[in-house]
């Protein structure tokens, strides 16, 4: 039960909140009740100063019985004094704290507004202020007001009370509060974990429909994101594994079948060297094949390494066209170079050399013989433009956007006329996205295909890894 997180999320706004309206409800109540305490204390004052104000103006017998007539029908109890602090008269009986209280005021330090001489009002019976009388700039008197504590001590109780019962009504409102609230919160958060869940179990499928535009929807949406990519991913991984299991049977077929029929005993010599020659060319088809593979494997676990250095690129075009030249001459196909001698780049000249011939291979396969394949080298700013353009066959636009993709090929029924498998132009784009660059395709069926890389200029050595 405490590992749920709507209740840790409930405890923790709960301890936060509490601990808030408890110093706040402290703060308001102790300040309320000073300012009640002063207010009686202050009245108290005030109705002390009234008498000696009278009896400075009759300071005589019959008016000291006034005052205390008057305020023996009170709650409060006077005593009124001489200057030296001997009894004149007062309204109700004397206690021994009252008392305790003319025996230490210093009846010649007293302000001419009066004071208060006693206000522990907590731990005293009584709470008292002292008003002086002045006649004619002479020192005649004391007023004594008395008023009990208990009266103090109901109020600031009664105020208590009112306090403790807001205070619970707040604290009731607010776990409901809370608990709202952290289920609003925790509900999505439990709808993620379960979607989770599913995914971990193998159900690509999660859709999580959240009407937020906060943190949460945004998660929600990557999560949902995350199940589109991962069904995505399987459903390629599986078209994947069907493809190379084909790739690898049809060579393995052929390499048995014609082994088996070269090792009969009535296959002639001129027979045999035919089928051992099969055998040889499926055994390297098959050979390219794991090498690509392998090249991708490292390339998805970021251990393709990248070393680059500034690169003439004039000078690399003219090394990979000689390497092609003879098999373009074979077929009666022109290789024409374009590149400024000044154009370099920032590249790891032996991968891009591989990207290179991968292009060029596929341009020579789909060309006619006596067509033109050009390749040209531009520099715009700190961008250098690779291309390559034949006048092949071309791509059909159904088929462009997926040429990219492992494993396809455009017309499946000559791939082993061709003996592509599919790989090259994929680990391609893998290499010049390793260089920080693009590749992208445009062709128009029947008229040729130009494959573009777009590269930044570099102008000093580095060395770097993919993803690294």
């Amino acid at each position: 039960m405490l590992n749920k997180l709507a209740l840790k999320i409930g405890l923790l706004f709960f301890v936060f909140i509490l601990v808030i309206e408890t110093v706040l409800f402290l703060t308001l109540y102790v300040n309320y009740v000073d300012e009640r305490v002063e207010e009686v204390m202050t009245n108290l004052l005030a109705r002390g100063n009234t008498h000696s104000e009278v009896l400075e103006d009759s300071f005589e017998s019959t008016t000291l019985n006034h005052v205390a007539m008057m305020e023996s029908a009170s709650d409060f109890i006077v005593i009124i004094t001489d200057a030296d602090g001997n009894e004149l008269t007062h309204s109700d009986t004397i206690e021994p704290e009252m008392r305790d209280v003319l025996q230490h005021t210093d009846f010649g330090q007293v302000p001419q507004d009066g004071k208060i001489v006693e206000d522990r009002w907590d731990d005293k019976q009584f709470i008292a202020t002292d008003s002086p009388i002045t006649i004619a700039g002479e020192h005649r008197g004391h007023v004594f007001m008395f008023a009990e504590t208990n009266h103090i001590q109901q109020m600031v109780e009664h105020l208590r009370n009112q306090f403790l019962f807001v205070g619970l009504i707040a604290a009731v409102l607010t776990i409901a509060a809370i608990f709202v609230l952290s289920r609003l919160i925790t509900r999505p958060l439990i709808r993620m974990k379960e979607a989770t869940e599913q995914l971990r179990q193998g159900n690509h499928t999660v859709r999580l429909n959240l009407d937020r535009k906060d943190e949460l929807g945004e998660l929600a949406n990557a999560i949902t994101t995350l199940s589109t990519d991962l069904d995505r991913l399987k459903k390629a991984r599986n078209e994947f594994l069907a493809s190379i299991s084909h790739e690898l049977r049809t060579p393995l077929t052929y390499i048995k079948g014609y082994a088996d029929i070269a090792g009969r005993p009535d296959t002639s010599d001129d027979e045999k060297r035919e089928y051992i020659g099969i055998i040889r060319e499926e055994t390297a088809h098959l050979t390219e094949l794991i090498r690509q593979l392998f090249e991708l494997a490292q390339l998805d676990h970021n251990e393709f390494s990248i070393r680059k250095e500034t690169v003439s690129l004039n000078r690399l075009f003219r090394s990979v066209a000689g390497l092609v030249r003879p098999a373009f001459d074979e077929k009666h196909i022109s290789l024409v170079v374009q590149c400024p001698p000044e154009v370099t780049a920032l590249l790891d000249p032996e991968r891009f050399q591989q990207v290179l011939l991968n292009v060029l291979d596929n341009a020579r396969k789909y060309s006619p013989e006596g067509s033109l394949v050009t390749l040209l080298g531009t520099q715009e700013n700190d961008t250098v433009f690779i291309s390559v353009s034949d006048e092949g066959e071309g791509i059909p636009a159904a088929d462009l956007p997926f040429v990219f993709d492992r494993l396809y090929r455009v017309d499946k029924s000559r791939s082993r006329q061709y003996g592509g498998s599919g790989l090259g132009l994929t680990i391609a784009k893998e290499i010049v996205e390793s260089h920080g660059g693009q590749m992208t395709i445009q062709s128009e069926n029947g008229k040729g295909t130009t494959v573009q890389m777009e590269l930044k200029r570099g102008d000093s050595l580095a060395e770097s890894a993919v993803g690294g």
